[in-house]
């Protein structure tokens, strides 16, 4: 099992940027791993997903957030990164990383697909 952690929440101005970073004990090869969204209210919410491959990875994105929002990896160091930028007050909830643990689940972004193994990090945006 993948031991991960999330860290950089915290509360921003409408417009702001945050950058979450989630450190992983090690990644899956030829899977993926996701940034989750919980906010108060709406149903869990894949923003961000990204698949294992040396160079980069293919990144697919929740309508929500496309183009505000650019999931990253850096494999030397095991981390997962969010970077949100022009962020909105509906952005605002509990975000958390997570894995998939074969590649079937990597072909949608439906959040059944991805476990939640953390308690994940606040993000308030406010107005």
């Amino acid at each position: 099992q993948v031991r991960l952690a999330e860290s950089g929440g915290g509360s921003a101005q409408a417009g702001g940027s945050l950058r979450l970073s989630c450190t992983a004990s090690r990644f899956f090869f030829r899977t993926c791993m996701v940034w989750v969204r919980q906010s108060p209210g709406k149903e869990r919410e894949v923003v961000a997903l990204i698949t294992y491959e040396k160079d980069g990875g293919d990144s697919t994105y929740a309508a929500s957030v496309k183009g505000r929002f650019t999931i990253s990896k850096d494999l030397a160091k095991n981390m997962l990164y969010l970077q949100m930028d022009n962020l909105k007050p509906e952005d605002s909830g509990t975000y958390y990383c997570a894995y998939a643990d074969v590649w079937r689940k990597c072909r949608t972004l439906a959040p059944s697909n991805f476990d939640q193994r953390t308690q994940g990090t606040q993000v308030t945006v406010v107005s």
